[in-house]
């Protein structure tokens, strides 16, 4: 018999969130990571309010809000409001009810730039770090870094001293960071990653990953130079070599990175905080690579090597999903955070896998 296609809509809704979200949805381990984070940084969040006034949107919030943006690809505020305005899986995860509105996507974004900063974002994604501690590796790592392409056009890059008789039209003329800066986002530098490669506008994202899961224990971002890889990934190291001498750990650490480290000054430094520069040998640069056979000969040389990809699935998961191949923020300040967030998100997503398997 053929069934009535009714177009009444029923007044009232006997099954709750809880119950439309399947139990075994991979959102329900991330939600109960996330929640365990965010009970944990209670007190972080009240120091940000003051005692009275009108209530806020909860950071809480805003913060589950913040990690679908990155978890699904949503490309900006106005869509992710409307997409938690009617899809129930996304209310579940944010903690609205069925019935509570949704924020005005400018009251979203108020909201996160005044509350979630980058020291929320940094404390978040340690805390994140903590939840899997029983699973990192405190010795093996490996460093690498990625540019993230500005929110600005190549025509924006003029002179400073605005001495152009047409802005925006460069065509055989040289420029320089030295000369010019972009209009629209004077912290991004004109940066060419590779030989051959297109200069862009943009800032330079750095990871320090363990390499028996492959997770991130350490993210900045900065501005891109010739030298802001090393120096970042010296800083990181420090990092970590600083946290482990207070815990009394003093067994030496190996680091693996591609052939953009192996700098004679890169390799002594790393050395002097008890890394193993495990660095791909670079034989065409001036002078030789700094990496010998001392170092090469030993198994933990090519285990490192071959550990060292892992590390551009970490890349490529935070530009492809969690969209920031191109950023669509501006500013050193605002991209770091949400270069921070990203890998955060990251290891919330690799987290249920590594406990599970």
């Amino acid at each position: 018999m053929r069934g009535d296609d009714q177009q009444q809509s029923g007044m009232f809704s006997y099954v709750s969130l809880e119950e439309r979200v399947p139990q075994d949805h991979p959102l329900r381990r991330v939600r109960e990571t996330v929640d365990q984070v965010l009970r944990s940084m209670a007190k972080d969040f009240d120091a940000l309010y003051a005692k009275t006034g009108r209530p806020s949107v909860p950071p809480e919030r805003l913060l589950r809000a913040v990690l679908l943006q990155i978890f699904y690809t949503v490309r900006s505020e106005r869509l992710l409001m409307e997409q938690m305005n009617y899809n129930l899986l996304f209310r579940w995860f944010v903690g609205l009810e069925m019935d509570e509105p949704v924020w005005n996507h400018a009251v979203f974004s108020k909201n996160r730039e005044r509350v979630l900063n980058q020291e929320v974002a940094r404390e978040f994604f340690r805390r994140v770090l903590a939840q899997t501690k029983a699973q990192l590796s405190d010795e093996h790592f490996t460093v690498d870094g990625t540019l993230v392409e500005a929110w600005a056009s190549q025509k924006s890059f003029q002179k400073k001293n605005g001495g152009d008789d047409q802005p925006g039209q460069f065509r055989g003329e040289k420029r320089s960071n030295d000369t010019h800066a972009s209009k629209t986002d004077p912290d991004a530098r004109l940066y060419r990653k590779g030989n051959g490669q297109e200069a862009k506008l943009g800032y330079l994202g750095h990871l320090l990953m363990e390499n028996r899961h492959g997770l991130i224990v350490n993210a900045m971002l900065t501005r891109a130079d010739g030298t802001a890889e090393r120096d970042a990934a010296l800083l990181m190291m420090y990092q970590q070599w600083r946290s482990r001498r207070q815990r009394r750990r003093r067994a030496p650490m190996s680091i693996g990175a591609d052939k953009a480290y192996d700098t004679h000054d890169f390799v002594e430094t790393a050395r002097e905080m008890d890394f193993r520069p495990h660095v791909t040998q670079n034989v065409n640069r001036p002078g030789g690579s700094a990496i010998d056979g001392r170092t090469i000969r030993h198994a933990s040389y090519q285990v490192s090597q071959k550990k060292r990809p892992l590390i551009e699935k970490a890349f490529g998961w935070m530009k492809q999903t969690g969209g920031i191949r191109k950023t669509k923020l501006r500013g050193l300040a605002k991209v770091a955070w949400q270069f921070l967030m990203t890998a955060a998100a990251f290891n919330l997503w690799r987290i249920p896998k590594i406990q599970t398997a």
